[in-house]
């Protein structure tokens, strides 16, 4: 059997969600009414079930997101929550809560979230013990680590990260947005403090960098590693960005389906994809042209790079060039010329965002209201931006009108290929078959007179049957190896074409009803269909975010006493933040990097207005630790 491998893509809403269908995800997550960990990204289950509906014509599947911890008082709406998502035909649930293990809940599959800090194998183990049938593995590993995760859960499905925001903080352990505004990641309402400036001091106070996003990553892109990710025991690829636009979701999307294409064809029948249909037609993705703060491909080969995103904590786009003269300068406009770089997108056009970086790091944004021989360009801009655009100056561009406008208005459509046979009916007359690789059948028999001459009515056939129509591509792959065939007029084989993609489309549609009919809404409780003699005691035994007495059961049962979460009781000793990402390593003053064999670092310092948190750096383990300043 070959491995299906699913691309999984980020939905804000059942808009972008159906884009998302239609450029080649085999599956969506989105988040219902409450309890996702995006807040401002919520929907109504109305909603899902049209995109439930949508999907499920092409065999994916809609994941909604309920990671986020569950307060006592909150247990009961969690719980309609899930009936809500069952009833709009949600394909399962992605949770941190484990909590819900406990609910008297209708059946529906559980995937484990990110959030449940899945980075080990023994981490791993535990949650596979529980019961969940896919895990959502931490952004920070290795391919030899997810390789590792794969050869101890093999019951397990695993579903990595491969492209967009990383936070620097392992998913599911970061207070710091609580600590500093009461605002919990854990809850869907961080501030995103990684992306704030800070500056960065020793102990004496001694500020070594000023006014830094040292703690904002670029974004992740795997486009090229795919394969290698299935080989380590991935088969699920998942897309950040449920708070990202229509456009983006299009053209990651599109890339990233692409390339999976490329994969399963060349892959002699080891893979397949997880849904059926592919797009077809449309713009031609790009990622680069998209919103990034640049890229990294991060630990995946179990080496430390340079990951901070400098001054691009906001993202600031495709790199275009350099200025190499200004040109004019006055009343409110400049006129400048670049030096292009070669692998530049698509031509600097009229109404492209640009943007550069002066010197203190501060982004000045400008919109390119002409353009002259593709280089040179006029701007309207203030007085001070215009100051600090000198020669050399390298420009970005953060808006691509070109790009927009295309994954915008050429766009592609999904269709799901269709076979058609054409063969001599044995109570005469002629039978056209109809079959997809996802069992659906139908045949029509017709009648017509036989075709005087052979190559020509062939010829015929094949313009009008090996169309598109409706959801379907039609191929006409089979004729009568000999003798006569029927002569059909072009208008009467466009409609039998057609009268076959709306019977087929019906087909599709049936079976959707069907299996939401047969779906048992009979309550069940999760915990008692698991095998309790088999669980597994999981590594981690703080900072375990127990937010109500269910949960606090389920870890009883393997005897840990859970303390309660960061949100309801802060005053316990607690991390702030565990990272890979190392800032000493980053500045080139890690004892490693210079031979030292110390086995610890001294701290350092970053505060933003005013207020400080301390970075302490656990060298054996190779990470950086943010903590309280004045614990």
């Amino acid at each position: 059997m070959p491995v299906a491998l699913e691309l999984l893509a980020p939905a804000r809403n059942k808009d972008i969600g159906i884009a998302a269908i239609d450029c080649g995800a085999d599956a969506v997550y989105i988040a219902g009414p409450d309890f996702g960990a995006r807040e401002a990204a919520g929907n109504p289950f109305g909603d899902i079930a049209l995109l439930t509906d949508y999907a499920h014509r092409f065999g994916a599947k809609v994941y909604l997101t309920l990671n986020t911890i569950i307060y006592e008082e909150e247990l009961e709406k969690a719980r309609q929550c899930v009936f809500g998502a069952v009833e709009a035909g949600c394909d399962a649930l992605i949770i941190q809560d484990l909590g819900i293990l406990k609910m008297s809940i209708p059946p529906i599959e559980l995937h484990a979230s990110t959030q449940c800090n899945i980075r080990t194998p023994e981490q791993a183990r535990w949650l596979s013990s529980l019961g969940f049938r896919k895990l959502v593995l931490a952004r920070e590993l290795s391919l030899e680590q997810i390789r590792g995760i794969a050869e101890a859960v093999p019951e397990c499905e695993l579903e990595c990260f491969i492209h967009g925001a990383l936070c620097v903080c392992y998913s599911g352990q970061c207070y710091l947005s609580q600590y500093l505004t009461g605002r919990s990641a854990n809850r869907g309402s961080c501030i995103q403090a990684c992306r704030s400036l800070y500056d960065v001091q020793d102990a004496s106070g001694k500020v070594l960098l000023p006014n830094k996003a040292v703690l904002s990553l670029k974004d992740l892109s795997l486009l090229d590693r795919l394969e290698q990710l299935a080989g380590a025991g991935a088969t699920s690829f998942k897309i950040e960005g449920r708070l990202k636009n229509i456009s983006y979701v299009r053209n990651i999307v599109r890339a990233y389906s692409d390339a999976l294409d490329s994969i399963v064809k060349n892959s002699g029948g080891r893979y397949t994809r997880s849904s059926w249909g592919t797009p077809e037609g449309g713009f031609t993705p790009n990622p680069t042209a998209t919103f990034n703060r640049g890229y990294t491909s991060y630990f995946i080969d179990g080496k430390r790079g340079k990951w901070n995103s400098r001054d691009y904590a906001k993202g600031i786009g495709e790199p275009v060039g350099r200025v190499s003269d200004i040109l004019s300068s006055g009343n409110g406009t400049t006129v400048f010329r670049l030096s292009l770089y070669p692998e530049l997108s698509t031509p600097v056009s009229n109404g492209d965002g640009l943007c550069f970086i002066g010197r203190k790091g501060k982004i000045y944004g400008m919109r390119a209201n002409s353009v002259k021989n593709g280089c040179e360009i006029s701007c309207l801009m203030p007085e001070e931006t215009s100051a600090r655009l000198v020669k050399g100056r390298e420009i970005f561009r953060s808006f691509n009108q070109e790009m927009e406008s295309s994954l915008n208005h050429n766009l592609p459509s999904r269709l799901i290929p269709a076979d058609l046979t054409l063969s001599c009916a044995e109570e005469g007359g002629w039978v056209l078959r109809a079959s997809t690789v996802e069992g659906l059948e139908l045949q029509r028999h017709f009648n017509a007179e036989p075709a005087r001459e052979r190559a020509k009515a062939e010829a015929g056939l094949k313009a009008s049957l090996s169309r598109k129509s409706g959801l379907f591509t039609f191929t006409l792959t089979g004729l009568p190896e000999d003798g006569l065939l029927p002569f059909l007029p072009s208008s009467a084989a466009n409609a039998l074409r057609r009268e076959m993609a709306v019977e087929l489309e019906d087909m599709l549609y049936y079976r959707m009803d069907t299996a939401r009919e047969e779906a048992d809404m009979t309550e069940s409780i999760p915990w008692e269909k698991i095998d309790h003699s088999r669980l597994v005691r999981p590594e981690q035994v703080t900072q375990l975010n127990c937010a109500n007495s269910l949960a606090k059961e389920v870890y009883a049962a393997v005897g840990i006493e859970a303390a309660p979460a960061y949100e309801l009781d802060g005053s316990g000793r607690v991390e702030l933040m565990r990272c890979k990402y190392c800032l000493r390593y980053e500045m080139g003053i890690c004892p490693k990097q210079s031979g030292n064999r110390v086995r610890k670092a001294s701290p350092l310092y970053l505060v933003n207005n005013g207020r400080p948190v301390m970075a302490t750096f656990d060298c054996f383990r190779c990470e950086m630790v943010i903590k309280p300043a004045n614990p």
